[in-house]
């Protein structure tokens, strides 16, 4: 799932505030050994698209849903509504790649997850949890990813958007992959979830943790 840039937040059902909002959303960490094998995949490949926007290795991340600009008195809201969620702990494998929307007009650079059906229950139970305070549910599958390069501007989503058209901004990139094996970063089980804040600046997107929520 890929981060939107508008806020789905309806102001008539979560709180108001005069402070700046908070942009939210709700995901799964990483492991250390993967992503350790993950940053020494990009630090190989990242030399064939230097004018991409690659992500920070620490900042990596499998987003589950993503809540928007939110106001900071309604944080406690989501926090109370996520740790309602009872769930199963999925198992996450870690390989290959590919193109958003599509390789000749790609946006996003993104690894391969496969997971059973934990995962997906999981991103159903968040969805509902949240909608109970007034966040639109999700109008699209869930479609789990982990984003490595942003290509230009324009959307992250991986469905094509307005403006699409045919572009080389990952061009020497594929040109590179399709020489080598699909790569393999290994497996994990998520025993936990977490509310994160999003916070854009000049380098890139920086995350906070806000909360922890398990399971089971």
């Amino acid at each position: 799932m890929t981060e939107k840039t508008t806020s789905p937040v309806r102001g008539d059902t979560l709180a108001h505030t005069t402070l700046k909002p908070m942009r939210l959303f709700v995901g799964l960490d990483i492991d250390d050994p993967i992503r350790q094998r993950i940053q020494r995949f990009m630090e190989g490949v990242r030399e064939f698209a230097p004018d991409a926007r690659w992500v920070r290795p620490e900042s990596l991340h499998i987003t589950i849903k993503f809540i928007g600009e939110t106001p900071p008195d309604a944080v406690e809201q989501i926090k109370t509504a996520l740790s309602s969620i009872q769930a199963d702990s999925p198992e996450i494998i870690f390989r290959g790649h590919g193109f958003f929307p599509t390789p000749k007009a790609a946006r996003v650079f993104w690894i391969g997850i496969d997971s059973g059906p934990q995962l997906a229950a999981l991103s159903r139970a968040v969805d509902d949890a949240t909608h109970t305070l007034g966040i639109p549910k999700e109008t699209h599958p869930f479609s789990p990813h982990l984003t490595l390069a942003r290509g230009g501007g324009g959307s992250g989503a991986p469905r094509r958007v307005k403006g699409d058209s045919p572009n080389r901004n990952f061009q020497r990139l594929q040109e590179k992959l399709a020489s080598l094996p699909a790569p393999e970063f290994g497996t994990m089980a998520s025993r936990e979830f977490f509310l994160y804040q999003s916070q854009l600046s000049p380098g890139g997107s920086r995350y906070t943790k806000l909360e922890r929520f398990a399971l089971r």
